[in-house]
């Protein structure tokens, strides 16, 4: 099952955190070949965690999580009917529960980050170790995962930034930035095309790309197969999703 590229690149000097960090953006090889050598994933989580949490707090004071809320709401028809037909006592008060959930979930990001990210280094580990016959840790598949997370960092600023001068008024954390073809649907009469083409992200792409060029440094397999696998899975995951929130919507 084994497909070797041949021999892994030699490792250069020793990389800093932040040589790290950079290095993900111009050479991501060196990155993720120092990997190999450690597999430290700290930095990168926290750098996100900052950003994130500064996004949060930006939305929640001024948009509102209760504006936040609704906005994505009006992307679920069955729901939006559902509350709309309630007595507005009741109406006020989903709402109000809603948006306090909504809360509560975006200041917990930086764990549900890492839970995300663990379950994704998981499974990418078990396909290349019992498909490929690589031999992966578990802490080199969160690390590959971490660094190739990075340039949502750039998605995160842009979105705070945009809420910071007003300029969001359909802000939602789902899909915080236009920077996909979710533009092409309309989420009320579609959803499942809404969600495909939302997953159709620059920086999903980039991390996806990212992740590839992670695993085909820590182990032998050749990098397009490497691709191959990352983007699989993202297709299934991206599919099974959008069906599930179809039902729901």
């Amino acid at each position: 099952m084994s497909e070797a590229a041949g021999a892994i690149p030699v490792e250069g000097k020793p990389l800093t955190e932040m040589e790290r960090v950079v290095d993900t953006f111009v050479a991501p090889t060196k990155t993720f070949t120092d990997i190999r050598r450690s597999a430290s994933w700290i930095v990168p989580w926290i750098l996100m965690s900052v950003v994130g949490l500064a996004m949060v707090f930006t939305v929640d004071k001024k948009l509102t999580m209760e504006t936040a809320y609704e906005n994505q709401l009006r992307q679920s028809p069955k729901q939006m009917d559902k509350i709309d037909a309630m007595p507005p006592d009741q109406k006020a008060n989903a709402l109000r529960i809603g948006a306090t959930a909504t809360r509560y979930f975006s200041y917990c990001a930086p764990l549900l980050t890492l839970i995300f990210i663990g379950i994704i280094a998981a499974v990418l580990m078990a396909t290349f170790n019992f498909g490929f016959g690589a031999e992966v840790k578990f802490m080199q598949a969160m690390a590959i995962s971490m660094y190739a997370f990075l340039p949502t960092i750039i998605k995160t600023l842009i979105a705070t930034v945009l809420v910071g001068v007003g300029a969001a008024e359909g802000f939602t954390f789902q899909n915080p930035v236009a920077s996909n073809l979710g533009g092409l649907a309309d989420p009320t009469s579609s959803h499942f095309l809404y969600s495909v083409l939302s997953a159709i992200d620059v920086f999903n792409i980039w991390v996806l790309i990212l992740t590839g060029i992670g695993y085909s440094c820590v182990t032998r397999v050749k990098r397009g197969t490497c691709m191959g696998v990352v983007f699989g899975w993202w297709v299934v995951v991206t599919l099974v999703g959008a069906g599930i929130g179809a039902l729901f919507a």
